[in-house]
């Protein structure tokens, strides 16, 4: 057997050799420039209502369409892994706004396109999706075409698109700028460092309350110091987004985040209430906690304390190894494919100066490559953090042969891929346990997991649907933005800690990101709608996978009711099942409470 040494950065060069200095990434954005320009011309000539012609000509425009599209993904994906890498690459900062205007001028040809759709009768948007080829992409342009419906006016859509590069989605930029300048003095052995926040982060797991304390008094200090900013910067975004919905008569600020994760607000009520009428474990679990650590209450710096001793750190190789092996006996595939990302250099773990915070994952369609982003120092939640990232890598390769329209998957459904694997290494976890002790400090560090998505992620969705109803009657300065905050965080943790996180609304990109608003309830939904797949998989076994990869394929192309309908069987919009899922969880604090009793 070959035994591989798995690097922990990643190789950017099969895509563009040279960095952000790259003659070849300046050929690629030249390119797209023009391909965009061709596009334009196409759906510009393209008559929707010569029905004779009409299904040949939108076959043409759609292979355009699919073509730019990989393009510019290509380039985005890019551009964020230079970002991510270094933090202080001024040059990849300047590559984005290009990449950002890029896809401003196709979101452009696409209202035009999407509105010549709507002009399409049904009768004739009946008999033209007859053909085989739109026939895969009915659910896709079907939606496409109501959503132009619900808008304003091409021209009208096309000049807030624009307008948006340097207002929208350039206040978006600033706030990735002034993080990039946020270092964070730190002493360690003795001597003062200067961290990223990346690295401060993973203080907080850190053993030695006096350290995660230390840290948190400093990290606070440095997101206060340029609050003013932060404040004037989420305000700005928010209000872009707010005069749009405005303009176009939507008066729920949940109407956009609803339709792109495809989901009813019917679903979004259930499962809230679901887990709103089952908080107490949960308040029980951080209250015994507390007690194992000496404490009378948990503090905000606490939560992501570890407990006890266990033997569970891993270095990298040890957490790919352990990764690789475990999803090897749910399927061949996802094993198969965490392997080749390990093997080919696909993931950026290095704990280093200047990275970016957290960890994503992003897709380069040209290439059919992923691309894996983190900080690596070995704990639990750092190889459950890694497993996170290669389900989103496995859940765009189960997809790599559908046309790309059909590959666009939503938020809440790209979570439950990346939860399930998650899942399968943190119960590997457990039973590899070796001790009592052992065995308590995992369950917590799971149990972690569903504090943080049924209450951190609480709070944010909380504080951000007050946030926009304030924000609707003018600018929200940085003591209501803290108050809302700290309101919503006592609230979403059942009044369970003693000191909260003020401050969070600047600290977490969620807020500031523009892809999707309301970046927080999607996390939520998947990792509930992956507790019911996965305790399908348990009793299926590795047959399961061949059903698994199906629910992914079909992920981008119906309604999340529909998908689970189809492939669990169950109603979405009923708290029945949301309470059978915040069960499961439950079930792993009632062992946590029954392990630790005195």
């Amino acid at each position: 057997m070959v035994v591989h040494t798995y690097s922990d950065t990643w190789s950017l060069n099969e895509f563009f050799e040279g960095g952000s200095d790259s003659e070849e990434f300046a050929t690629h954005l030249n390119s797209t420039a023009k391909n965009i320009d061709a596009f334009r011309t196409k759906v510009e000539l393209w008559n929707p209502k010569d029905v004779h012609n009409g299904v040949a000509e939108l076959v043409k425009v759609i292979q355009e369409f699919e073509n730019v599209a990989k393009q510019i993904r290509q380039a985005g994906a890019f551009v964020s892994c230079l970002q991510a890498q270094n933090t202080k690459d001024k040059k990849a900062t300047e590559l984005k706004a290009k990449v950002t205007e890029l896809s401003a001028n196709f979101q452009n040809v696409l209202l035009e396109f999407d509105v010549k759709l709507t002009t399409i009768n049904e009768d004739d948007w009946s008999t033209i999706m007859e053909d085989t080829f739109l026939k895969t992409l009915r659910f896709v342009l079907d939606e496409r075409r109501e959503r132009a419906a619900e808008k304003l006016s091409a021209k009208e859509e096309a000049l807030i698109t624009s307008l948006s590069t340097d207002g929208y989605h350039g206040w978006s930029q600033m706030y990735d700028l002034l993080v990039s300048s946020i270092k964070i003095p730190f002493k360690v052995n003795g001597e003062v460092k200067h961290l990223s926040v990346g690295q401060a982060a993973n203080q907080f797991s850190n053993g030695d309350r006096e350290v995660r304390k230390r840290m948190f008094v400093e990290w606070e200090k440095a997101w206060e110091s340029k609050s003013d900013f932060f404040a004037k910067t989420l305000n700005h975004l928010s209000g872009f987004r707010l005069n749009t919905y405005n303009l176009r008569g939507w008066d729920d600020v949940l109407k956009e985040p609803l339709d792109i994760n495809r989901m009813n607000k019917e679903t979004l009520d259930a499962m809230w209430s679901a887990i709103s009428a089952n908080k107490q474990p949960f308040v029980q679990f951080l209250n015994r906690k507390a007690e194992l650590l000496g404490l009378d209450k948990l503090s905000w710096y606490d939560l992501d304390a570890p407990l006890g001793k266990t033997s569970s750190k891993m270095t990298y190789q040890e957490g790919a190894e352990f990764i690789i092996d475990h999803f090897s006996k749910f399927g061949s595939e996802m094993a198969d494919f965490a392997q080749m990302a390990f093997e080919n250099n696909w993931i950026e773990a290095e704990d280093r100066e200047g990275k970016a915070p957290g960890g994503f994952h992003t897709f380069f369609p040209e290439s059919s490559q992923s691309r894996i982003f983190m900080t690596y120092s070995g704990t639990p939640s750092n190889v459950s953090t890694l497993a996170h990232e290669l389900g989103h890598g496995f859940h765009t390769y189960a997809m790599r042969d559908l046309h790309l329209l059909n590959r666009n998957y939503a938020m809440n459904v790209a979570e439950t891929a990346s939860t399930f694997a998650e899942m399968i290494v943190a119960d590997a976890a457990l039973k590899r346990a070796s001790t009592k002790e052992e065995r308590i400090a995992l369950l917590e560090d799971k149990i972690q997991r569903s504090v943080a998505l049924l209450m951190n992620i609480h709070a944010r969705f909380l504080f951000e649907t007050r946030f926009y109803e304030e924000r609707k009657h003018g600018v929200v300065n940085v003591e209501k933005l803290n108050r809302l905050m700290e309101e919503a965080q006592v609230e979403a943790y059942g009044g369970a800690l003693e000191e909260y996180h003020p401050q969070f609304w600047s600290s977490k990109l969620h807020f500031y990101i523009t892809g999707v608003p309301f970046y927080n309830f999607p996390y939520t939904f998947g990792f509930l709608f992956s507790l019911g797949i996965y305790a399908q998989a348990l009793e299926a076994g590795e047959s399961y996978e061949e059903k698994y990869i199906d629910l992914l394929k079909d992920s981008a192309s119906m309604s999340v009711e529909d998908l689970a309908q189809k492939h669990l069987n169950i109603d979405l919009s009923k708290m029945d099942f949301w309470e059978k899922a915040v069960g499961l969880c439950v079930s792993d604090v009632e062992e946590f409470l029954d392990l630790t009793k005195y």
